[in-house]
């Protein structure tokens, strides 16, 4: 019964964390993206707004955290094996913006903030 209780507390931890993370991964992302006043350009061309940045932020974010409680219950060591696997995710989400124009810097830094939120906050509560 306590090895139960001991993974259901691991789960509400994860599960917590990563959205407090999720919040404040879209409330900086969303931030730095009004501070910047750039136009934010998607690959069709057309602006992105500020709630579809945050809307995309929050989205992503949750999947990370779908990502953390998955390994948490398969994993030997979840710590490590998410912070790789979100760090090649993040690498790989670094690609599309290159290929949207003048916005490319704007749009990877914001990548950059979203993952300097999120992936720190998941991996220190996959360890505790």
């Amino acid at each position: 019964m306590t090895s139960a209780v001991s993974a259901r507390t691991g789960y509400a931890r994860v599960v917590t964390t990563g959205l407090l993370a999720a919040v404040g991964a879209v409330a900086a992302t969303t931030l730095v993206a009004a501070a910047l006043n750039v136009d934010l350009v998607g690959f069709e061309g057309e602006t992105i707004p500020l709630s579809g940045l945050a809307v995309v932020t929050g989205f992503f974010s949750l999947v990370g955290v779908v990502i953390a409680v998955v390994l948490l219950r398969l994993s030997a060591r979840p710590a490590r094996t998410f912070v790789r696997t979100a760090l090649v995710l993040t690498a790989i989400s670094l690609v599309p913006p290159l290929f949207t124009g003048g916005s490319a810097v704007a749009l990877v830094g914001l990548h950059l903030l979203a993952a300097a939120v999120v992936i720190p906050a998941l991996a220190w509560s996959l360890r505790a």
